[in-house]
């Protein structure tokens, strides 16, 4: 794990020597910033409520780092300010108190952000932020490596860092990155929950459908209001790359650029807008500022498939051109991405049937969106685990255009089965990942696919959707 070199805060960031902060969550996130703001002279206290894992203790205590684990205390409620981690959520107790006596309560992401010299795009969304964020950062990698190889080897490749709901956590880079470097971040609901000054120099909204609603007390508002602060602190000279097919958030960028003096870029698949890009006659065009319109490359010729995808392309895309890399670049890596684990990933083919790990799909919007990618073949959808507050019967129409089968598993398995099994013609429960792809198994025909594409949490059998993707992998290439 990369370390938190002890370099001087980016400017406007808060005096922190001596200052008492609890950081509420030992996960990752919750080391890194302890970490960092110890590194910076604070008095830092990790409050979790659950057991320690195997080397934290150790951890936090190199770093100089108190910590109480197994519940949380009064001495939590000591501090000046308190960090908050993803997996906390803002009701906990522990946060509302805190709120309660006039502690400043941030997230990790904040207070990374507070020592990052590098400039910043962060992207959010209900669906595809895992996919757009890995893709953009392939194309500034890409575009980072074309410079230094027809520099002859005097330039510098450009540092490109993925963090925030990706990989490592943002509070493990952000603080030795350079003015050269560049930071692209995953950013979630959670993480813009608490945020005060973190201003994205491109920030990305690709859309909002009903997600973790059991986080936001069943209110969808609250969940919009949540991604719609990553303009917060946008202003003129960052650029808003957004969804103009989305109506909620087409809206909210128009308001955004009104009041902010941003720059806002939309992005359709069904029109051609002011400034952004679209698809006109099967290719990709954009239009940015006072430049001509450019035909970027045709849409048969990019690597990832589905409409959805076209979106994430786009988003990409346009972000690069912005912070001015060259169209040839764009076009290479568009044309050659290869995807992310556990998003439509092709494990095998077995007996004439096609095994796809979607185990990030996570909400009923994902799930849509895999199923939707599937124009010729029969699916045999593996769905359930813990419900997060959605309606599968969204999927219902789908289901009975796309499906073979329906195959409910965990927690939800009653739920899925009751709103989703009459539109397939077949429909089982599981009781186990190993299970289910028995029965998907024999439900499949040849030229068929087997898809786990939950709509739901992984944590009632899994530790989370790596895990339950992982497993589904193993089973499938040991059948």
């Amino acid at each position: 794990m990369p370390a938190s070199a002890p370099i001087p805060a980016a400017a406007g960031a808060p005096v922190l020597a001596g200052r008492a902060v609890t950081v509420v969550g030992g996960a990752r996130s919750g080391l890194a910033v302890a970490r960092l703001l110890a590194g910076r002279g604070a008095r830092v206290f990790l409050s979790e409520r659950g057991p320690a894992t195997d080397g934290l203790p150790e951890a936090l205590t190199a770093a100089g780092v108190a910590f109480e684990f197994g519940g949380h205390t009064a001495r939590a409620l000591d501090a000046d300010m308190a960090v908050v981690s993803p997996g906390v959520p803002s009701t906990a107790p522990l946060v509302v108190q805190l709120a309660r006596q006039g502690v400043a309560v941030v997230s990790e992401i904040e207070a990374a952000s507070w020592f990052c010299a590098a400039p910043i795009v962060a992207i959010t969304g209900t669906n595809g932020k895992t996919t757009t964020t890995s893709l953009a950062a392939y194309l500034f990698r890409r575009a980072s490596e074309s410079e230094a190889s027809a520099d002859g080897g005097g330039y510098r490749p450009r540092r490109v860092v993925v963090a925030g709901n990706i990989g490592y956590p943002f509070a493990d880079y952000a603080a030795d990155m350079t003015a050269a470097d560049l930071a692209v971040l995953e950013v979630s609901s959670f993480q813009l929950d608490h945020i005060d000054r973190f201003r994205p120099r491109v920030g990305v909204l690709l859309n909002i459908t009903p997600d973790h609603l059991d986080r936001y007390g069943g209110d969808f508002r609250r969940y919009a209001a949540a991604k719609f602060r990553i303009a917060d602190n946008m202003g003129p000279g960052d650029a808003l790359v957004f969804n103009a097919d989305d109506e909620i958030v087409a809206e909210f960028a128009a308001l955004a650029a009104a009041r902010r003096g941003l720059t806002a870029l939309g992005l359709s698949l069904g029109a051609e807008v002011p400034a952004g890009a679209f698809v006109r006659d099967g290719a990709l065009v954009l239009r940015l500022p006072s430049q001509p319109d450019e035909v970027l490359m045709p849409v048969a010729d990019l690597a990832l498939r589905g409409r959805h995808n076209l979106y994430n392309s786009l988003a990409a895309a346009v972000a690069a051109r912005v912070l001015e890399v060259r169209s040839d670049v764009v076009r290479e890596s568009l044309a050659t991405f290869e995807g992310v684990p556990h998003r439509l990933e092709s494990v095998r083919e077995f007996e004439g049937v096609r095994y796809v790990n979607d185990s990030k799909a996570t909400n009923v919007n994902a799930v849509w969106y895999a199923l939707e990618s599937f124009e010729h073949e029969k699916v045999v959808l593996i769905a359930g685990g813990r419900d997060k507050g959605n309606d599968y019967a969204t999927l219902r129409p789908l289901v009975r255009e796309k499906a073979r089968a329906v195959v409910a598993l965990g927690e939800s398995a009653e739920k899925v089965m009751r709103e989703l099994g009459a539109s397939a013609p077949a429909a089982e429960s599981a009781g186990s990942m190993e299970d289910a792809i028995r029965r998907a198994r024999r439900l499949a025909r040849p030229g068929d696919i087997v898809l786990l594409s939950p709509a739901c949490a992984s944590f009632d059998m899994f530790d989370n959707y790596e895990d339950r993707g992982d497993t589904f992998k193993r089973l499938v290439l040991n059948l």
